[in-house]
């Protein structure tokens, strides 16, 4: 038999916004190598008898080696079992679901990939926050503030594009970032949301400005995983109180 592997989006947590094409799979599947951001619900979907194996891997934390996770995969296949590869989100937006397609078809592993919810979407949704807005935003880039070279993203022309930007894991030095942001071109008074664990049943969030950020998230006491929307649609957000989008709030 030929085994397969499958890089599958699990959402941001909340089981019921994977995709029935997802559930589908990873029901067939007798192998999951799950991600620590993959909502703890979705693993009662397994199957009698899946082997799960837990690959998490988060900022800060001691994490599974990538290579060992990829080395695993082909182990499995090659054994002929059907591998998913469970990922938070969705595995192509800051999942490294390229690499892996990547190097599993360089190794002769047949690959396919299912895709999911990403926190940025579920961030929008569940607190009415239009990431394009007409007449406001025209566009959204998603982005993260965290590199292994220490890279950083394009912040000028992002600030002259006014699109919405969505940034990821930059909850560890978030302070340094709102400098950056403002010395790029972002105004100070440039509306923000923090959304701590988007689309799951403890989802957090704080409202504040560009200038106050750093001091709002503190005082919330939202950390990782979260992700930082700025743009002025954050003050179309349906779901807001009126108050919260005059004055840094949390929710």
């Amino acid at each position: 038999m030929n085994g397969k592997v499958w890089l599958v989006g699990a959402g941001p947590g909340d089981a019921e916004l994977l995709t029935l094409k997802a559930l589908r799979v990873i029901q067939a599947c007798d192998v999951w190598l799950v991600d620590d951001l993959v909502g703890r619900d979705i693993l009662e979907f397994a199957r009698p008898g899946t082997r799960i194996v837990e690959v998490g891997k988060r900022g800060g934390c001691k994490s599974t080696p990538q290579d060992f996770i990829l080395r695993l995969m082909a182990r499995y296949a090659r054994q002929g079992r059907q591998v998913a590869r469970l990922k938070g989100g969705d595995p192509f937006i800051f999942g490294r679901g390229g690499e892996e397609w990547a190097w599993l078809a360089e190794h002769g592993i047949d690959v396919e990939a299912v895709g999911g919810i990403t926190a940025a979407f579920a961030a929008g949704t569940d607190l009415g926050l239009p990431l394009t807005h007409r007449g406001v935003a025209r566009g959204v880039a998603l982005v993260t503030a965290h590199t292994m070279d220490g890279s950083r993203p394009d912040w000028q022309g992002l600030a002259a594009a006014k699109l919405t930007v969505v940034c990821y894991m930059g909850m560890s030095n978030v302070d340094a970032l709102a400098d950056e942001l403002m010395t790029a071109g972002f105004a100070a008074s440039l509306p923000v949301a923090v959304v701590h664990r988007a689309g799951c049943s403890d989802q957090r969030h704080v409202v504040s400005t560009l200038q106050s950020l750093a001091a709002d998230v503190a005082a919330s006491g939202l950390a990782s995983p979260a992700v930082i929307v700025l743009g002025e649609v954050v003050a179309h957000a349906c779901a807001l109180q009126p108050e919260a989008l005059q004055s840094g709030a949390a929710a």
